[in-house]
């Protein structure tokens, strides 16, 4: 009898244990959503933090009234006293599949846990085929990674696509349950200066290193009336690069979903477009909230023009 007694006791007190660890779960869930709604009339509006007038020599601002970010535009420290009173956690999300890890994944890991959003609670998401080829990772304060398996399709061969159906799978599951806004970046980069809350944003685009300072009517768009990247002759905003996309959760998520309807349908008509020109039909359709210059994702190789004032991730454009 006694030792039924203790055996119920101890079981008592695991379920206290794990109910009281529920209950400040929540607790903390909802303190952030009450913190949220009592600040949100507080959000800085664009002319506290942004100023276009101090670049005239690029585009600052789309005819959609949204951002461009370069140097010397914004007042990090605007958003930073907002931020920082709702306690946001970013994610970023990075691919390692195939040949792309070891030294290329430690680079990368190594400069972003030195420059992404420093100050800030970050999960670094690591895709992963093979969990063996991971390099030692230290990191810094508030920030920690999570690795996710990256699996073969038996319908896809296109690592685009595999890639974007799970990371839409593991949105759903649980990134979209840990993080306020979300970026996905290819492995080839390594980051050389702060990348900020000056990109946050619901929808973020990055603009293309290659292409920025060519006329639109050159850049590489989906010009097939029956593929669904398809853009018409005379249309299109930016070139967009596929190296870096982001903004809240829901977002990526939508974007995700939008890829695979879009690569069935083509695979339908008998068509296979690019990766880069699919993201691009999604955001000349879907405006991009936030864009990102091309000092966000510069190629080194090329010529650097005085546009360019500092650059913030170098993308290694002849690594893969």
């Amino acid at each position: 009898m006694n030792s039924k007694w203790k055996t119920l006791l101890l079981i008592s007190f695991a379920l206290s244990l794990m109910l009281i660890k529920h209950h400040f779960r929540i607790k903390k869930h909802l303190q952030k959503i009450s913190l949220c709604w009592d600040h949100e009339a507080e959000e800085p509006q664009l002319s506290e933090w942004f100023n276009p007038k101090k670049r005239p020599d690029v585009i600052t601002m789309t005819d959609w009234l949204a951002p461009v970010i370069w140097e010397e535009t914004y007042n990090r420290q605007v958003l930073e006293k907002y931020y920082k009173r709702l306690n946001i956690t970013i994610g970023l999300v990075v691919w390692a599949t195939g040949n792309f890890t070891g030294q290329y994944l430690k680079q990368f890991i190594q400069s972003a846990n030195k420059h992404f959003m420093i100050g800030y609670n970050v999960i670094f998401y690591i895709l992963m085929d093979d969990f063996s080829r991971l390099p030692p990772i230290e990191l810094g304060p508030l920030r920690t990674f999570k690795l996710f398996t990256v699996t073969e399709d038996k319908m896809w061969k296109d690592f685009n696509v595999i890639h974007m159906k799970q990371l839409n799978r593991y949105i759903i599951k649980h990134i979209q349950h840990e993080v306020d806004f979300l970026f996905s970046m290819t492995i080839n980069q390594i980051f050389k200066s702060d990348f900020g809350v000056e990109t946050l944003g619901k929808s973020v685009a990055q603009l293309h290193a290659w292409w920025y300072f060519e006329n639109v009517k050159n850049v590489p768009y989906e010009r097939r009336p029956k593929s669904a990247a398809f853009i018409p002759l005379g249309k299109g905003d930016f070139y967009y690069h596929s190296a870096i996309f982001g903004g809240t959760p829901r977002e990526v998520l939508t974007f995700t979903a939008e890829y695979q309807k879009a690569v069935t349908n083509d695979t339908v008509n008998g068509l296979s477009s690019t990766y880069e020109c699919h993201l691009n039909k999604y955001f000349f359709i879907n405006k991009p909230t936030k864009l990102l210059s091309p000092e966000y994702n510069w190629d080194l190789t090329f010529r650097t023009p005085l546009q360019i004032k500092r650059v913030k991730i170098e993308w290694q454009s002849k690594r893969i």
